[in-house]
């Protein structure tokens, strides 16, 4: 592969956790390859077709969703038609806007368009936030060449010959501690003489971190 990137396509979504990493990742590449198109892949009537957009960057939806856990539940009989229908449409764009590398962050989305992907030899890679992966990074993990993992143990769930501790992207100016704090202390009335935790947590730890809290 060229070592200046000009097309590369980005997939996954349906919570921020997903999507915010994936923005982080599309920053930083515009960052070093300013002429590189960045095209989006998310679910259709998913957040990421909304937040996208917004942070300046094209997506375009697929027609998937994920499988009920009550396995005879009646959403999932329109399952294997989404599944097809998302295959061709991934595989359309694939065609389209031939990136040279695809990029998973997990999601429904980044199934079909991984998989296409991978099948067409184009360079596959997926970025998993977790340090318990979802499922569909799990079932991508066997064919993608490389995995970012943002915690350590990941090799409980994917080929370790496949793995690279890269913690996780964050965006510009997330890490600026000290720009955060004096937010914080405007926004909650807080006197800045005062000690100031700050805990943060998302998607299934939150419940467990707010009780600890």
């Amino acid at each position: 592969m060229s070592t200046k990137l000009r097309s590369v396509i980005i997939s996954g979504g349906g919570t921020g956790g997903h999507i915010y990493p994936a923005l982080a990742i599309a920053d930083e590449i515009k960052r070093r390859y300013p002429d590189c198109k960045i095209q989006f892949v998310g679910a259709k009537g998913r957040m990421e077709m909304e937040k996208i957009p917004k942070a300046g960057y094209p997506i375009q939806g697929l027609w998937i969703t994920g499988i009920e856990r009550k396995i005879f539940s009646k959403k999932n009989l329109s399952f294997p038609f989404k599944l097809i229908s998302s295959l061709w449409t991934a595989k359309k764009l694939i065609k389209q806007h031939q990136p040279q590398i695809a990029i998973g962050v997990g999601g429904f989305a980044s199934g079909p368009l991984l998989h296409q992907a991978s099948k067409k030899g184009i360079p596959t890679l997926i970025q998993e936030q977790n340090s318990f992966p979802g499922i569909t990074n799990r079932i991508l993990s066997k064919n993608v060449d490389v995995i970012c993992a943002g915690f350590e143990g990941l090799n409980r769930w994917f080929p370790e010959n496949k793995i690279i501790l890269t913690g996780n992207p964050i965006r510009n100016g997330i890490g600026d501690i000290t720009n955060l704090k004096s937010k914080a202390l405007n926004h909650f009335d807080l006197s800045p003489d005062s000690p100031v935790v700050f805990i943060m947590g998302g998607s299934l730890g939150a419940k467990s971190i707010n009780d600890g809290v």
